[in-house]
């Protein structure tokens, strides 16, 4: 069952909004067609695929 929303302090939610820090995605270098790129770990199947161009 639904439970009403109560209002938070405005200290309480600058607190918990400052715990949500965006970090870089970490670079790991690729050679397509001879040249090195760096490119996000995550994507590195799709760039190898070709799926995505640097």
């Amino acid at each position: 069952m639904a439970v009403p929303k109560r209002k938070t302090s405005r200290s309480n939610t600058r607190h918990r909004r400052a715990q949500w820090k965006a970090t870089a995605p970490q670079l790991v270098p690729i050679t397509i067609d001879g040249s090195t790129h760096l490119v996000p770990i995550n994507l590195v199947p799709a760039y190898e695929r070709g799926l995505l161009t640097p």
